[in-house]
């Protein structure tokens, strides 16, 4: 039992209630069962555990459960209080509690206000930012926007990490098929100068600017990369370099980015109650207004906010959000899946999954409840991913026979964004062809039967049938949408928000701070300087010391 300080009452842990030893109770009876037997004796087993949504197909037929088992996991949802936590969040309550903080990215794509009500109304600030970057976008996009001695800007370059990086380039590339054919919009993230250093090569310093987006505006990452713009601004434009037309900014630190040299007018807030890695909605998402325009921008909203009110309103069973995360449930705590696959099957999706890895690992990867009590369970799975189609010449082959239990969500649109001919029906051939090999396999007899057919001999056959046998049984969800549009992208990536959330709500961890992140950072801060001071790298532990004296020597 946990004390809730704020209701005073008590709290059960998720693990000792009735609806998760159903649950457990179900699954001994029942887990073992393969999915070929799952389909054979339903064969409306599709219809029931399938949904759609806003131009979204959820398909979950392949995971390795039935209705039964969606009707306890429904109860545990209830019994975790899903819905008393999803209105507490929607009404601007402070349910990130370790900082003290509402959680109100929703407001974000609200079209309209007061939101969350008439006493706490951030929608005047929202609207007035997104029509302010709009303005902007719309400017620069018509080439209004002038650089040195008043050329047009034709490369913007957002310079940011994390939340301030992913987010963005990840709808960016998704969305690249309509972005503006004269504009080139660029992401640098990384403190290694082999990310910026190419890309500033190929850029004219009179004709780009760089977006530095940082909360703070004291990101070391976003902070190096900025300072190393500003001084190669300055060594190709001079005494002429005029700061304020080539910087703009975000950030809850309006004076800094100020002092740093963009203009007052170029920086746009971003506000506490909104996490790094849910602020593709906000000011961090210029880059991507610019790229895809105002218009293609509010459509993504409007998107988000039409699977924000499928997901406050909708019975949990037809809830798209709330089935997803029950069903990652059910494999991570009651089937013992450590890891879950993201396989997006469209090029344009190929920053999906280090996105979602954000999301979901940052979100949800602790072992300590809210209440401070250290958890006996596992929480988030590890999330990985790559391109679905180059997948199957790599690592699908373990996914097929290396014995683990890896469930998979297989992600395709229907509709190319770049067609050709008859490469978008090859594309979702092989999408659905893997994830039906992953559930049913090939057993003994099927193989020898294959192979007779071939006439391979039945020595041959001896020796090689181990080897073309598949155990099938790995358990995948399919999501198709109707196309890469923005309303579409804006709905997928608010239905994976709404199932992190969901899932912390169930484990009972905080879904909306980063104590491992802010750990790293501290730590860095106080090897860097050691770099340079031998005295001061006596202070760290052993194995850093050594690191640290080995790089010096090679480094300096």
């Amino acid at each position: 039992m946990a004390i809730n300080k704020e209701r005073g009452i008590k709290e059960m842990t998720i693990t000792a209630s009735p609806a998760w030893a159903a649950i457990n109770a179900h699954r001994q009876t029942f887990a073992d069962t393969h999915l070929k037997e799952l389909f054979a004796s339903d064969p409306k087993r599709v219809e029931s555990l399938s949904l759609s949504f806003d131009g979204i197909l959820y398909d979950f037929s392949k995971q390795r459960l039935t209705s039964e088992t969606l009707g306890l996991l429904t109860a545990l949802a209830k019994a975790a209080h899903v819905s008393d936590w999803t209105e507490r969040m929607f009404a601007g309550e402070q349910i990130n509690r370790s900082e003290g903080r509402s959680v109100l990215h929703v407001a974000l794509r609200r079209s309209a206000g007061p939101f969350p009500n008439s006493r706490f109304d951030v929608m005047p600030d929202v609207v007035a930012t997104r029509q302010r970057m709009a303005r902007f976008a719309v400017r620069l996009r018509d080439g209004e926007c002038l650089g040195h001695q008043g050329m047009p800007i034709r490369d913007v370059v957002n310079i940011g990490i994390g939340g301030s990086d992913l987010g963005p380039k990840m709808m960016g590339q998704a969305l690249r098929s309509i972005s503006h054919p004269a504009l080139g919009v660029h992401y640098v993230s990384n403190l290694d100068g082999a990310q910026i250093a190419p890309l500033l090569q190929t850029l004219d310093p009179r004709t780009t600017l760089f977006i530095i987006v940082s909360k703070t505006f004291t990101t070391q990452e976003t902070m190096f990369n900025a300072n190393t713009a500003r001084d190669w601004l300055r060594a190709n434009l001079g005494d002429e370099l005029i700061s304020e037309n080539h910087f703009a900014a975000v950030s809850s630190r309006p004076e800094r980015a100020v002092d740093f040299g963009v203009c007052a007018d170029l920086v746009f807030p971003i506000w506490d109650w909104v996490g790094g890695r849910y602020s593709l909605w906000s000011a961090v998402g210029l880059a991507l207004m610019i790229a895809i325009g105002p218009h293609a921008f509010d459509e993504m909203l409007r998107g988000a906010e039409r699977m924000d009110e499928h997901f406050r309103s909708t019975p949990f069973e037809r809830n798209l959000p709330v089935v997803m995360a029950l069903i990652g449930i059910w494999n991570a705590n009651f089937l013992g899946a450590a890891t879950n696959a993201v396989l997006p099957y469209n090029e344009s999706l190929k920053y999906l999954p280090s996105f979602l890895q954000q999301l979901e690992m940052e979100s949800n990867g602790k072992s300590v409840s809210v209440a401070g009590e250290t958890l006996d369970f596992a929480t988030s799975p590890i999330v990985w991913g790559e391109l679905g189609n180059n997948g199957q010449h790599a690592f699908f082959q373990l996914l097929h026979q290396g014995g683990c239990l890896v469930p998979c969500d297989f992600i395709a649109a229907v509709r190319s964004d770049f067609p050709l001919p008859a490469h978008q029906e090859a594309l979702l051939s092989n999408c659905f062809a893997q994830s039906a090999a992953l559930a049913f396999g090939r057993n003994k007899d099927e193989v020898r039967a294959s192979m007779e057919k071939e006439l391979i001999g039945p020595t041959v056959i001896a020796d090689l049938l181990p080897h073309r046998v598949f155990a099938g049984n790995q358990p995948s969800s399919t999501l198709l949408l109707t196309s890469l549009n923005p309303g579409a992208l804006g709905s997928l990536i608010a239905l994976y928000e709404h199932k992190a959330f969901v899932q912390g709500i169930i484990w009972g961890i905080n879904s909306f701070d980063q104590w491992g992140v802010e750990l790293g950072k501290a730590v860095a801060s106080r090897i860097l300087p050691a770099l340079y001071d031998a005295q001061l790298a006596k202070t760290l532990d052993a194995s850093t010391q050594g690191l640290l004296s080995f790089s010096r020597e090679h480094l300096l």
